[in-house]
């Protein structure tokens, strides 16, 4: 991995020792070039481009679909990581009594579009996070009985930064018949995740975090054999088979994953994506995913040398991009803004500092956080 080029691609590294992927992640040159293309394209040619912009969707679709090892017809934009979800929960057929597990600190887009299912009386069991920022897999196992229809995780928890054990849970899910979904937002673009490997049924994430691209773009992974358990419940003029046959009127579905999107796409959001997946698979998952812990030890080492105490697991398996610390002696959110004033920008979350560096950061820019932490 050349350093010293893909820190080019970022103009936030040039004022920021940007810490803060976990909350919003910078644009790439790259991204933002294709972005202004397509800006420019429609504003000198109006639609006449139209049919290169849908060549470009569907290139864009494909790279998504490579980064999680899925396939293309398996993979629909959406506006956000709690689009995607709420696909899930409004598409499934319910019967009163049903359950949905999931944990205690999830981010609200993987626990509203459950909550909102109230009506239908469907209940949600929570899988308490421990001590140690951990939300051992038996402690999932044990909520699931013959009432429970799906288990609904993240990849990375947002406060913690601790990865569920996928892997367990759809082998859990697949035993007992249960609807797998995952809120990828706070891992993809970041680590690895293989969907067909792991055995999701269902994925839902932003592209404005990890995967470097603008707000308001997202993916939505459904799998091809899970794709009939769900019914569409918004639709429009672009979810049917012949879309452009506007006076037909023949409802027929999309028979894949874009049946989801009902109308006109994001296409500046999906040209951002674009440029910032094309980065990513250029550089490798894999290789961002090593570089990504590398730091993240790097950091966690220092922190304890200054005294700071460690609330993310680090145990093999549990590690992502995210460390959560603390102090009991330290006035956290005038520690937040002081870094902030000396161009070093991380987070608060759930009482804690979050620090989240991305493949382009540095072992110089943790070192530079850690010389002005108090």
């Amino acid at each position: 991995m050349d350093i010293k080029k893909i820190r080019k691609e970022f103009p936030v590294t040039k004022k920021y020792a940007y810490l803060d992927n976990a909350c919003i992640g910078p644009l790439s040159y790259r991204a933002t070039a294709y972005m202004n293309k397509f800006v420019d394209d429609m504003a000198r040619c109006g639609g006449i481009n139209e049919d290169r912009w849908v060549e470009d969707v569907n290139k864009t679709r494909a790279m998504a679909a490579r980064l999680l090892n899925a396939d293309p017809s398996e993979i629909a934009f959406t506006k956000n990581t709690s689009e995607g979800i709420s696909f899930v929960a409004n598409g499934l057929g319910w019967s009163i009594s049903d359950n949905v597990v999931i944990t205690d600190v999830e981010f609200p887009a993987n626990v509203y579009p459950w909550m909102n299912l109230k009506d239908r009386w469907v209940q949600i069991k929570f899988a308490a996070e421990d001590d140690a920022g951990r939300i051992p897999f038996e402690k999932i196992e044990k909520l699931v009985d013959d009432k429970t229809k799906v288990i609904s995780v993240s990849f990375v928890e947002f406060t913690s930064g601790f990865r569920n054990d996928l892997k367990s849970i759809a082998n859990l899910c697949k035993k007992r018949g249960v609807v797998f979904v995952v809120d990828g937002i706070q891992g993809l673009g970041a680590l690895e995740l293989d969907v067909k490997k792991i055995g999701v049924d269902f994925l839902s994430a932003d592209g404005h975090k990890w995967l470097l691209s603008p707000e308001g773009i997202g993916i939505f992974y459904a799998r091809d054999r899970s794709l009939e358990k769900l019914t569409v419940r918004e639709v429009g003029w672009a979810s049917v088979v012949d879309k452009e046959n506007y006076l037909d009127y023949n409802f027929t579905l999309r028979p894949d994953a874009s049946r989801f999107e009902c109308g006109s796409l994001n296409t500046l959001g999906i040209y951002g994506l674009m440029g910032s997946l094309e980065l990513i698979l250029e550089i490798g998952i894999k290789e961002i995913e090593e570089r990504v812990l590398d730091l993240t030890d790097h950091l966690v080492n220092g922190l304890e040398n200054k005294g700071y105490k460690i609330f993310s697991s680090r145990r093999k398996g549990d590690r992502s991009g995210i460390v959560s610390f603390y102090s009991e002696h330290q006035d956290l959110a005038s520690v937040r803004n002081t870094l902030k004033s000396w161009g070093i920008i991380v987070n608060l979350r759930d009482g804690r500092i979050r620090v989240s560096p991305h493949f382009y950061n540095t072992h110089e820019e943790i070192d530079r956080l850690l010389r002005h932490l108090p």
